[in-house]
């Protein structure tokens, strides 16, 4: 057993309203655990007073809390690794949101469990307050599509709030593709898993980051990050129209040679040249959302760059 044994891990962006109530608990949480607990917080590129209140937390506690700064907003995903990546070996990392919507007085049970044999424990959100009916319906669908999609199984209605084992942890650095979909990544690794049931808090202070547009996006990373089946279904599409152009072409040609050719069918000539056309391009799209990963992939950049860092010292 490592000297820190337990990293609350927590990624931050522009959340100067939220942190200021958010420390204390995590802080009382590091301590009840006891000497091995460590308090470590990714600043995702901040704009406002963020990084200033974590360096003062440091400030205040430089043995129990540490912070890393980014050189500019690489999205959450990236932070978490970041953070992942400046994990002392053999210490177990708690996953949480800046926001308090993950209560961190849960990590004590979690951490039971985990010393009980599971590897990792993942919350699952019997309840989510605060959050409106729009958000909850399309994550719960969103779950449940990739979960047809993906042969990688994605405990349904969980997020980021996790604890993760010495063994997960290091199976994690080891992936280090550009195009993360973390909840993915911490089911593909594997390993024992319990889950922990727990109702979702509201949000202490300050507004979510994360509007539609961008959840739109992250499912799209999600979806292409672990199944190919998008790629398999506009190769399906394109046989089925294929096929059925080929069964008209043959009624057009039999039509004609029995009946003649009046000269008719405008809108229903467009009708099919307009839909073999979307369905051209939906093809194109999905094969260049693939193509585009692939590039992202090839030009191997780093996958974050860091500013400043602040780790607890010893």
């Amino acid at each position: 057993m490592s000297e820190v044994d337990l990293v609350l891990l927590v990624a931050a962006h522009n959340e100067e309203a939220a942190l200021p109530a958010m420390h204390p608990r995590l802080l009382a949480v590091a301590e009840a655990h006891g000497p091995g607990a460590r308090v470590v917080y990714v600043d995702d590129g901040s704009r406002d007073a963020t990084w200033a209140l974590l360096a003062g937390f440091v400030a205040a506690h430089p043995a129990r809390v540490g912070a890393i700064r980014l050189s500019r907003n690489f999205g959450k995903e990236l932070a978490l690794t970041a953070g992942l990546d400046h994990v002392p070996p053999g210490a177990a990392v708690v996953v949480l949101d800046a926001d308090g919507q993950d209560p961190p007085e849960l990590v004590a049970a979690m951490v039971a469990r985990w010393r009980a044999g599971a590897e990792v424990v993942f919350g699952r959100r019997s309840g989510r307050r605060g959050e409106p009916w729009l958000k909850r319906a399309t994550a719960a669908a969103f779950y449940r599509v990739i979960n047809a999609l993906s042969d990688t199984p994605i405990p349904h209605d969980t997020g980021d709030f996790r604890l993760l084992g010495p063994r997960a942890v290091a199976a994690l650095r080891g992936l280090r593709e550009r195009q993360r979909f973390m909840k993915g990544l911490f089911a593909w690794v594997g390993f024992r898993a319990e889950a922990f049931d727990y109702e979702r808090a509201p949000r202490v202070a300050g507004a979510s980051k994360f509007n539609y547009w961008r959840l739109w996006n992250l499912a799209l990373e999600g979806i292409t990050g672990f199944s190919t089946v998008p790629l398999r279904v506009a190769t399906y599409a394109g046989l089925a129209s294929a096929a059925l152009a080929f069964v008209g072409g043959l009624w057009v040609i039999a039509r004609t040679l029995l009946w003649g050719d009046p000269v008719a069918g405008w809108p229903s000539m467009m009708v099919v040249i307009s839909f073999l056309g979307g369905l051209q391009l939906m093809a194109l799209g999905i094969i260049g959302e693939y193509l585009g990963r692939l590039y992202l992939e090839a030009k191997q950049r780093p996958l974050y760059v860091i500013d400043e860092a602040r780790l607890p010292t010893p």
